[in-house]
C-alpha cells in the first residue's frame, strides 16, 4: 500500500489491520506521520522510502497479491508532481506480476470526469500540475501488463480526519466555511456536487479489494448520491437552525460579470469549473450500494462527526 500517511491512506489502513487475512506491506517516505498503532503490529511491516525509490523493493513487489495505491503528490514543481503522479506510480504497477497480483486499487480523482464518466479532455489541457498529471496517468493504465487486473476509484470531494487521523484538505477549512452560512442561505446557485467520508472510501475499497472484478478493467466513482447547491445550502441551514427567508440567483452571467468588474485572476481550470458546475456522475457509489450502513451519509452527519454543534446539540 502506498499513502498510508495520508487521510485516505489512514482510513484504508485502520481497517485493513482490522481484517486478519491480509499481511500489510507500507511504502512509507516519513513513517513518523503515521498515527495509527502499528510499531508493534505483527502484520504491518514498514518498508521505508517513497515512490521515487521503489526501484529498490524490486523483488519484492512482484510478490504483492493486492495493491492499494493512495500516493499522490497535489502540490509542489511540476517535475515532482508528473513524477510522482505518473511516471512512479506507472513504474511501481509496471513491477507487480499479472500472474501474481489479483487487483490493483488505484486512487484517481473524480474531476477527470464528464457527467458520463468519460475522462474530461479539458483536465488533460486546462487542469492543475495535479489534475493534468492524474489525468496523463489514467490515459497511460491500458498500456500496462497488469491492466486487466486495475480498478481505479474516483473519490468525490473527500471528508474526514480526527486526533487519529489527518483531516482532508476541505475538512480542514469546514469549521471556516460553516461561518459563511448566514449568508449563504440568501444566495442561489446552479451547480451539483458528490462527497464522501474518508471512512466510508475506506469501505467501499476494502469490499472491492474482497471483491476483483471478473470482467477485466473496472472503475469505480466513489461518492454519497448528489446533491445540487442549493439544497446543500437549505440542508446545512437547517442544520443550524437557520431559517431561509428568501435567495437571491447568481447566474454564470452575473459570475462572468463580477470577474471582470473586480478584475479577479482565475486560473483556466478554475474558470473551467465555474462554467462546468455540475460534477455529477451516473452511478457513484458508496458502501450502501453494497448493503452496508455508511458512516456519512447525509450533510448533518458529516458536521456532526466533524464536532461542529447544530441547533440541536
Amino acid at each position: 500500500m502506498t499513502g498510508a500517511s495520508g487521510c485516505i491512506g489512514h482510513y484504508i489502513l485502520e481497517q485493513l489491520m482490522q481484517a486478519e487475512r491480509y499481511e500489510i506491506y507500507l511504502l512509507l517516505r516519513n513513517p513518523d506521520k503515521l498515527r495509527l498503532p502499528v510499531a508493534d503490529h505483527p502484520r504491518v511491516h514498514i518498508l521505508p522510502g517513497g515512490l521515487a525509490d521503489i526501484d529498490r523493493y524490486a523483488e519484492m513487489i512482484p510478490t504483492m497479491h493486492l495493491a492499494i495505491l493512495t500516493a499522490a503528490a497535489w502540490g509542489g514543481d511540476e517535475d515532482t508532481v508528473f513524477g510522482t503522479n505518473v511516471h512512479h506510480n506507472l513504474r511501481l504497477m509496471a513491477m507487480l506480476d499479472p500472474t501474481c497480483c489479483q487487483q490493483v486499487i488505484y486512487f484517481s480523482t473524480a474531476s477527470l470526469l464528464d457527467r458520463s464518466g468519460q475522462p474530461l479532455q479539458e483536465a488533460g489541457t486546462l487542469g492543475t500540475d495535479y489534475i493534468r498529471s492524474k489525468y496523463e496517468c489514467h490515459q497511460r493504465l491500458p498500456e500496462l501488463a497488469i491492466y486487466p487486473q486495475i480498478t481505479t476509484v474516483f473519490p468525490t470531494l473527500v471528508f474526514g480526519g480526527d486526533k487519529d487521523k489527518p483531516y482532508s484538505f476541505i475538512s480542514a477549512g469546514l469549521q471556516e466555511v460553516t461561518r459563511w452560512v448566514g449568508l449563504a442561505r440568501f444566495l442561489q446557485a446552479d451547480a451539483g456536487f458528490h462527497f464522501a467520508h474518508a471512512q466510508d472510501i475506506a469501505t467501499v475499497v476494502l469490499h472491492l479489494a474482497e471483491h476483483p472484478s471478473t470482467q477485466g478493467y473496472r472503475e469505480v466513482v466513489i461518492g454519497n448520491p448528489s446533491l445540487s447547491v442549493n439544497q446543500a445550502v437549505e440542508q446545512i441551514s437547517d442544520y443550524f437552525g437557520q431559517r431561509i427567508w428568501f435567495r437571491v440567483p447568481l447566474s454564470i452571467g452575473l459570475a462572468n460579470l463580477l470577474i471582470k468588474v473586480f478584475r479577479v485572476e482565475m486560473a483556466p481550470w478554475d474558470y473551467f469549473c465555474l462554467q462546468y458546475r455540475h460534477f455529477v456522475y451516473q452511478g457513484a457509489v458508496n458502501p450502501a450500494s453494497f448493503g452496508m450502513d455508511p458512516y456519512c451519509p447525509t450533510l448533518a452527519d458529516l458536521l456532526r462527526v466533524h464536532g461542529i454543534p447544530g441547533h440541536a446539540s
